[in-house]
């Protein structure tokens, strides 16, 4: 199930701690931007049934962690992107990718690395 953007910025500091009680996350989602707790433990129950966290309830406080790694969650989206969006075309998503920001040398070198890859055959 896709995570809705809310539900990323939770995922996110799940990723980020790799795991945390809700009281946690209120605390870290905090910084970037006023959100109510009870919005918080919401959305995160919510996320318990989409699959996309698992709560341990074995303490009084129950502690979240995320279904899925980081990786995993962004090749899915990715993925639906793709083919939402750019008719299954991973060019063209790379494309309007490097348009829209500046890519630095670093990341440059990435995608050629990777690129290197993909043609030898060895992805």
């Amino acid at each position: 199930m896709k995570p809705t953007v809310a539900e990323l910025e939770i995922l996110g500091v799940l990723w980020r701690l790799g795991k945390a009680t809700v009281r946690q996350v209120h605390t870290e989602l905090q910084k970037a931007k006023p959100t109510g707790y009870t919005t918080a433990l919401k959305l995160m129950q919510i996320m318990v049934e989409k699959g996309l966290v698992v709560r341990d309830e074995s303490e009084r406080t129950h502690v979240y962690r995320p279904a899925m790694k980081r990786k995993v969650a962004q090749r899915r989206l990715v993925a639906d992107l793709v083919n939402r969006a750019f008719g299954g075309s991973a060019a063209e998503l790379v494309l309007q990718a490097l348009s829209h920001k500046r890519a630095s040398r670093e990341e440059i070198a990435e995608i050629r690395r990777m690129l290197d890859e993909y043609e030898g055959g060895r992805r």
